[in-house]
C-alpha cells in the first residue's frame, strides 16, 4: 500500500493474493455475478480463497437489496455468506445522513428496500412523499421498474430546500442482457430538474471506504472490482491495493487509457487471480516492457506488442507501456492492433 500515486505498471506478487491479503473487499455486479447468475470460476475461486483463510466481504454500490437478501443470493449461488459480510452503499449513505440530522428524523426515500432497512438501522424513519415532512431526501438504485413519479417526488422536496443524498452515482449497472442504466443516470434526472447537487456516499468516495473498514475490521484489504471509476478509484482514495477483473464493464482499451487514480495494483481475467501470484512486469520505456512471453512498447503514435503467451500477460505489459507513456495523464496512443494480437 501507499504506492498508488506513482503507479506505472501492474505489480507482481510472489505469493497468492489470497495469502498476501487478509480480506478481499469484493464488488458484486460484474465480479461475483451478472444478472443474478454466477460469473464463470467465481464460486470455485472464492471457495478456495475462503478455505485458505481469507476473509471475504462483499461491497456493493447497489443499494436496492438488503444485506440479508444479498447473503441469501450468494449462498444460493454456492458462495456461503452472512449478512454481516455484505456492505452496501445504502448503509454508507444512511450513516452519512444520520451524522447530519436528528435521531428519528423522517427521510424521503427514492429507491428500494435496501435503503429503507439501512435508514431504520440508523434510527431514521423512511417516508414516501415530500408531503410527509421529511428533513432530507435519499436516492438509490430502485430497479428497472422504479416509477418516473418518484423522481418528481424527490424534485419537489429538494426544491423546498431539503438536503439531497445519493447512495452512489454509477451511471450503468451490468445485467444478464447487457449494460443497463444505473443510479447515477437516475440522479442526473433529478439534478437536471432541480439544479441541486447531492452528497454521495458510495464508491469511490470516503464514506463507503469508512463504512467498509468499520464493518470488516480489515487490516490488509484487497479491493476486487470490475470498474475503474468506482472500485479502483475507491481503492486509490483509500490508499489500499486493488485487483481489476475483466468480467464486468471495463475492457482492455479502457484499462490502457486509465489515469493514475484508475490504475489497479493487479490485473487478471477473473477471480481465479486471487489464488495465484502475479507475474512481474519488467523492462523500461526504451527497451520495452516484458511480461510472460510478451514485450510491449510505445512507438510513434501507437502501442506495439510483440511475442506470444497468455493474453493477460500481454495486457499487463501493454499497461506498463501505456501508463509510463501517459505519466500523470491518460494514454491516447492507438492500441487497436496491439490488442488484436491478444485475441
Amino acid at each position: 500500500m501507499g504506492q498508488q500515486q506513482g503507479r506505472n505498471r501492474p505489480s507482481g506478487s510472489a505469493t497468492a493474493l489470497s495469502e498476501a491479503y487478509d480480506t478481499a473487499l469484493l464488488d458484486l455486479d460484474g465480479v461475483v455475478y451478472a444478472g443474478g447468475e454466477a460469473i464463470a470460476h467465481a464460486v470455485e475461486a472464492l471457495g478456495t480463497a475462503r478455505e485458505g483463510g481469507m476473509h471475504l466481504a462483499y461491497v456493493t454500490n447497489n443499494a436496492l437489496r438488503t444485506p440479508d437478501a444479498v447473503a441469501v443470493h450468494l449462498t444460493e449461488l454456492g458462495v456461503p455468506a452472512h449478512p454481516s459480510d455484505v456492505i452496501t452503499s445504502a448503509q454508507a449513505v444512511a450513516r452519512l445522513i444520520a451524522d447530519q440530522v436528528p435521531e428519528g428524523a423522517r427521510v424521503l426515500v427514492i429507491g428500494g428496500e435496501g435503503l429503507r432497512v439501512a435508514l431504520r438501522e440508523r434510527g431514521l424513519e423512511p417516508v414516501e412523499s415530500a408531503d410527509d415532512d421529511p428533513v432530507a431526501v435519499v436516492q438509490g438504485y430502485g430497479g428497472p421498474d422504479l416509477a418516473w413519479g418518484r423522481f418528481a417526488e424527490a424534485s419537489y422536496a429538494i426544491a423546498r430546500g431539503l438536503p439531497w443524498f445519493a447512495s452512489n452515482t454509477d451511471l450503468t449497472i451490468p445485467s444478464a442482457r447487457g449494460i443497463a442504466p444505473g443510479n447515477g443516470a437516475a440522479v442526473e434526472v433529478v439534478r437536471i430538474a432541480t439544479g441541486a447537487e447531492p452528497q454521495v456516499a458510495g464508491k469511490p468516495l470516503p464514506p463507503m471506504h469508512r463504512e467498509t473498514i468499520l464493518r470488516t475490521g480489515a487490516r490488509r484489504p484487497l479491493v476486487v472490482g470490475d470498474r475503474l471509476d468506482t472500485d479502483i478509484e475507491g481503492a486509490f482514495n483509500g490508499d489500499v491495493d486493488s485487483l481489476l477483473v475483466l468480467t464486468g464493464v471495463t475492457d482492455a482499451a479502457q484499462l490502457l487509457g486509465a489515469p493514475p487514480q484508475h490504475r489497479p495494483t493487479y490485473v487478471d481475467a477473473d477471480l481465479r487471480g486471487l489464488l495465484t501470484g502475479q507475474p512481474e512486469v519488467t523492462g523500461t520505456q526504451d527497451a520495452g516492457f516484458v511480461c510472460g512471453g510478451w514485450t510491449a512498447s510505445a512507438r510513434g503514435d501507437a502501442l506495439v506488442l510483440d511475442g506470444e503467451g497468455e493474453a493477460t500477460d500481454g495486457l499487463r505489459a501493454l499497461c506498463a507501456a501505456a501508463w509510463t507513456w501517459a505519466g500523470d495523464g491518460s494514454c491516447s496512443l492507438d492500441a487497436e492492433k496491439a490488442l488484436a494480437r491478444l485475441g
